[in-house]
């Protein structure tokens, strides 16, 4: 788990997202009490519980970027769903109970692929032995010849040719070379045939069950020797990863350090005054509860306890309010953050600061054709103004809107790039009004085009 301070957190976000740092403390401090918590003695380590988080705000503010970040610093498994996908038991749609094994699942890989990268260079011995066996496979019956000092045997020749073509894949130069190589072909597809996408709600052993009915085949492949050697290390990897302690590791970091983001969660709250679809909605909810507030699910890995999972929630609850949520689900998020809305000066910097800001992506997109691009710090302040014009204009959808007005400026140079003579291009005010001015004049236009 990241044990990086609350500051530190902060500090590292704001290399990718502008502004917005009151949920950015939120989320900082809530990530540290993960680590806080196992600090503590047993006895106290089980009494406190995570203080889930709801972010309040429109689309586009970055709700959904704080969380993916925050994914990467955690370290830990993170899942990112959408609350609006699960439906009422009884009703068709997946069961609120999935969020919790697909977590398992992201977790269970998790732990595999950290346990592979411990054993590789292990596996990539094993895998050079193995791949010296097809390159020169050992004869049955070779009979030992014994001589003079002067004659060799065909054993002591044959190891000679061995470690000189251990010598020459090392180099690289049997890379090229084709082999056959055996390999295991999984009955994936025809697994998915039988149980189908929703298989966890009707008995999640059965696929495992149809697996070993239908074991994988095994394929003759010609593959490059470089391949081969891949995917033989790939396969010695797995067969030296503990599966079994893999499952109890990922288990006990998903019901220790789990972060699940909810998004959309306004889409499920109920409002005042309709009726009909909402009896769902508020069923999802009484779903949603006994899981944010502790119980057990079973999957295909065994029992989970989602006591100590961490929620964050968000939703623009432009129609519904936060207390239109039934009160216990509520009372399971005690930390409300009210994302700020984006205007003209925070356009200029999710433009240019960010560590991936939208203009470093088109000056190194267009730097993979020998373009260069130049952008005029009046250029930029013209996109902020016109992405916040029509915003206001038509619908409000935050940063997102910057992605479709850089598209439609840059829309000239990216289809004529391969073929301009000029390589230096510099976009000034002039330019992006040429671009972009008619079509924001005509407003039924910039409905459409922006």
């Amino acid at each position: 788990m990241s044990q990086l301070t609350p500051v530190q957190i902060v500090a590292e976000l704001d290399r990718y997202i502008v502004g917005q740092q009151r949920a950015k403390r939120a989320v900082a401090i809530a990530l540290r009490n993960r680590w806080r918590r196992q600090n503590l003695p047993p006895e106290l380590r089980d009494e406190v519980a995570p203080k889930n988080i709801i972010m309040i705000g429109p689309t586009g503010v970055g709700k959904t970027e704080i969380a993916r970040r925050l994914a990467k610093l955690s370290q830990a498994p993170f899942l990112k769903v959408e609350a609006s996908k699960y439906t009422e038991v009884g009703y068709v749609g997946r069961d609120v109970e999935s969020m919790i094994r697909d977590l398992t699942e992201l977790a269970v890989n998790m732990v595999k692929a950290e346990m592979a990268a411990g054993v590789r260079d292990r596996a990539e011995a094993l895998a050079e032995d193995r791949l010296l066996d097809l390159l020169l496979p050992r004869r049955q019956g070779e009979p030992f010849v014994s001589g003079t000092l002067e004659e060799v045997s065909p054993e002591a020749s044959r190891d000679a040719t061995r470690e000189k073509l251990r010598a020459q894949l090392r180099d690289g130069k049997l890379d090229e070379r084709v082999i056959e190589l055996d390999t295991q072909s999984q009955a994936g597809p025809i697994l998915e045939v039988f149980t189908g996408q929703g298989m966890e709600e009707v008995g999640i052993n059965l696929k495992d069950m149809l697996s070993n009915l239908m074991p994988g085949r095994t394929r003759r492949r010609r593959v490059k020797v470089r391949e081969a050697r891949r995917l033989l290390a790939q396969e010695e990897a797995q067969k030296l990863v503990d599966v079994d302690e893999a499952v109890s590791q990922a288990i006990q970091r998903v019901e220790n350090s789990g972060i699940i983001f909810l998004d959309e969660l306004d889409k499920v709250a109920g409002r005042e005054g309709t009726h009909g679809p909402d009896v769902s909605r508020e069923g999802v909810q009484r779903d949603l509860l006994p899981i944010v507030e502790g119980t057990t699910v079973t999957s295909k890995y065994g029992m989970v306890r989602t006591d100590h999972i961490l929620f964050i929630a968000a939703g623009a609850f432009h129609v519904s309010k936060p207390s239109d949520l039934i009160p216990e689900l509520q009372g399971r998020f005690p930390i409300r953050v009210e994302l700020e809305p984006l205007g003209k000066e925070e356009f200029v910097r999710i433009l240019t600061e960010p560590r991936s800001a939208l203009v470093k992506q088109y000056t190194a997109l267009m730097e993979t054709e020998g373009i260069e691009l130049l952008f005029t710090p009046d250029a930029i302040r013209r996109i902020a103004d016109f992405a916040t014009l029509v915003n206001e204009r038509t619908e409000n959808i935050g940063a997102r809107r910057l992605h479709t007005v850089m598209e439609k400026l840059l829309d000239e140079i990216s289809f004529e790039g391969p073929d301009l003579h000029d390589k230096k291009v510099t976009i000034d005010d002039a330019y992006v009004n040429r671009m972009l001015a008619e079509i924001v004049k005509n407003e039924d236009l910039s409905r459409y085009i922006l």
